[in-house]
């Protein structure tokens, strides 16, 4: 037995040895293989080597910022900080020097007020077992430089920040629809996209193009020394220069807010155009939103976006159609009241009892149905109709620098949907083709374009990429024409009895037509018949001896179907724009010539300098406190202001007192105060008029101060 079993033996050792040897050789042919080949199971190896040996960083591109015609900030990059604390005792190497967090519940008592936060709530976050560091959640994320300066102050070991960039609307709920707004879309390089406005509209000229950094590595992942790298610099995003002027778009903003007071509406839009240019200096909608709380209601911009049946505004056009085409006679006359179409339907007056015999030219004031009716009915066509709304624009996009337009519908072919589109019924429009079919009557009959960007600017370099400028489409009217309609539109606002009486001002520089139109019922044909199922609307000029501005104004639904809300607002807009423009209606002088200025950093440097370098610029400047030298100002360095505006200087003062900010703007004074290091709360809107610590109160850490604001233009 014993000796076959050594057979065996000697069997399995030949068969292992074979085996191993086989293996081996397997081995030693998969490496020169390995040697060989530079791709194996379809993996490149040099590829697969040079990963493992090499590393890419991106260096992120700042998003370019977006400023107003007159250089105000209203969208930018500001840092953006996130919490964290770090409970690893190991951390920390010189216990004198704690670099963890050693005493939990003190931090948690002094973190808490700070975060808004509770400290039971905090204290969870900092007892959890087993980890190297901890964050806060969403109140411990998106912290600006006043909170972390706060808890920086504690002196609390153990806690740090990593710094990061959020969008920022230093105006908050101003020209929201038009700025938009943008949507985080990787929480770890706070990338953005546009969602909204110019954001969504220019997105990838404001973003720019991010750059990277490729060098080699060790293994444990460190940069090797002297070995070379591939880089590629970030290309910076452009900033925008938009159209609007602030100061036009507050008098829009407030006469909105002021007529929130007193009635309710379902929306209201009100734009004003340049009427030389064809540039939107201001447009607002309510409801609206701040863009940096996304408290949105409507992802709709009323202005481009929102079609509507117009109403009676579309009679302007609709009689320079008949006089374009050699057809009106304003002394033609005709009976008011109902008129029966062919097919037997009844279209009336908005009274239908008429005005007994009137002639066109009344018609128009009176804003009749039936004068249109009968302008078409004896002298024009579909055809002649289509044609000139179209030649204004109307049934088409405007083109203007924003996402989402809409070009709204001309659709009428039968006897009644004629008529109807003759007075703004069964078609639809936007504000922004409102106010771009205006411009011919303030450019002796040439057609503008609308625009809303004025120029679009390397950030970099400075230098304007696209610059914008009046653009005329064609001549569309005579002079005849529209001398003819400056009349009607006079004796519509400013004529005894008319239905833009509402409308008139003292001076009678603003003319206009205004419009009432039904609103189609959402459950089949035909319309609404409530009081309040209207759309109210206003288009004007002003003023009329030398237009400067177009305004359309519109409201769906107002409070008992009153057209005060939109008239209120308008006759406010014109009020402050006649002050802005210093026109003849304006007591104030006109508007001294402007010049833009870049400011400078003045940080660091002595007073007496700054003083004699802005004064020799021809900047007004403010020193705030009695030091030498400068520490902080306002604006900030590289804000773009003009030689109306002032520099204010804060100096290293060791006992700082309250300044009085009393009639200067929230923006202004609320940025010296923050700078300060006061805590400001805000009461109302415009300027301040009145401050809760007075002037020259000495300043204390944590003091706070409200201020109450109001509008400067009354």
């Amino acid at each position: 037995m014993a000796k076959k079993k050594r057979k065996n033996n000697i069997r399995y050792s030949k068969i292992v040895i074979l085996g191993s040897l086989l293996l081996f050789c397997l081995m030693i042919g998969r490496i020169i293989q390995l040697g060989m080949s530079s791709e194996i199971d379809g993996i490149n190896l040099k590829e697969l080597a040079s990963n493992r040996t090499t590393r890419t960083e991106i260096i992120p591109a700042t998003r370019g910022a977006i400023f107003s015609a007159n250089g105000d900030v209203l969208a930018q990059n500001v840092a953006s900080y996130k919490l964290i604390a770090y409970l690893d005792p190991k951390r920390t190497t010189n216990k004198k020097k704690p670099q963890h967090v050693v005493d939990k519940e003190d931090t948690a008592t002094k973190l808490a007020p700070v975060l808004g936060m509770k400290k039971e709530e905090v204290l969870k976050y900092l007892s959890k077992e087993n980890v190297y560091q901890t964050e806060f959640g969403t109140k411990g994320k998106g912290l600006n430089e006043l909170t972390k300066k706060k808890i920086d102050d504690l002196n609390l070991p153990g806690l740090d920040f990593i710094e990061s960039y959020k969008r920022y609307y230093p105006k908050g709920d101003f020209a929201s629809y038009t700025i938009g707004y943008t949507r985080v879309i990787n929480d770890e390089d706070s990338t953005v996209t546009g969602e909204l406005g110019i954001e969504k509209q220019y997105d990838k000229l404001l973003k720019g193009e991010d750059g990277s950094i490729t060098y080699q590595k060790d293994l444990k992942g460190y940069r090797i020394a002297n070995t070379p790298e591939v880089r590629k610099e970030a290309i910076q995003g452009k900033d925008i220069y938009l159209t609007i002027d602030s100061n036009v778009q507050f008098f829009v903003e407030q006469a909105i807010n002021n007529a929130d007071k007193g009635y309710d509406w379902e929306w209201f839009t009100i734009t004003v155009l340049d009427a030389k240019t064809g540039a939107v200096l201001g447009t607002s909608s309510s409801p609206s939103f701040d863009p940096n709380k996304r408290d949105i209601k409507n992802y709709l911009d009323m202005m481009i976006s929102s079609p509507y049946e117009p109403g009676s505004t579309m009679k302007t056009f609709t009689y320079m159609a008949a006089m374009e085409n050699g057809v009106y006679n304003g002394s033609e006359t005709y009976r008011s009241g109902v008129y029966k179409t062919k097919d037997g339907t009844e279209i009336g007056d908005w009274d239908r009892n008429g005005w007994g015999v009137i002639s066109f030219d009344k018609g128009y004031a009176m804003s009749s149905n039936v004068g249109v009716i009968n302008l078409i009915s004896r002298h024009m066509s579909s055809m002649m109709l289509r044609q000139y709304f179209r030649k204004l624009g109307f049934g088409r996009k405007t083109g203007i620098e924003l996402p989402n337009e809409s070009k709204g519908k001309l659709d009428f072919k039968y006897e009644t949907e004629i008529y109807n589109a003759g007075f703004g019924q069964g078609i639809t429009t936007t504000p922004i083709q409102n106010v771009k079919a205006l411009t011919p009557l303030t450019n002796d009959g040439m057609l503008l374009e609308p625009f809303i960007v004025s120029k679009i600017v390397d950030s970099e370099t400075g230098e304007a990429v696209v610059e914008n400028k009046r653009k005329e489409v064609e001549r569309v009217a005579s002079t005849a024409t529209v001398q003819k309609m400056f009349q009607l539109m006079s004796d519509c606002v400013n004529g005894q009895g008319n239905t833009g009486s509402g409308f008139r001002i003292a001076s009678g520089e603003l003319i206009g037509k205004t419009g009432t139109a039904q609103i189609a019922s959402e459950h089949g044909g035909g319309y609404l018949s409530g009081k309040e199922d209207i759309i109210s609307s206003f288009s004007g000029i002003y003023p009329k001896s030398n237009p400067q501005v177009i305004i359309y104004a519109s409201i769906k639904r107002p409070s008992g179907g009153s057209q005060k809300p939109v008239s209120n607002s308008v006759k406010e807009i014109v009020a402050n724009v006649s002050k802005y423009y210093g026109n003849s209606d304006s007591n104030s002088s006109k508007v001294v010539d402007i010049k833009d200025y870049t400011v400078e950093s003045f940080t660091n440097k002595k007073v007496d300098k700054v003083k004699t370098t802005l004064s020799s610029q021809g900047i007004k400047y403010q020193v705030i406190g009695g030091g030498n030298k400068v520490i902080n100002q306002s604006p900030d360095s590289g804000d773009i202001i003009t030689n109306n505006d002032i520099i204010y200087l804060i100096t290293n003062d060791s006992s700082m007192k309250i300044p009085d900010v009393k009639g200067l703007s929230s923006k202004v004074s609320k940025d010296i105060l923050q700078k300060l290091g006061l805590n400001v709360k805000l009461n109302g809107v415009g300027y301040v008029t009145e401050q809760s610590v007075a002037p020259g109160t000495k300043i204390t850490k944590g003091m706070e101060i409200s201020l109450k604001l109001a509008p400067k233009y009354q």
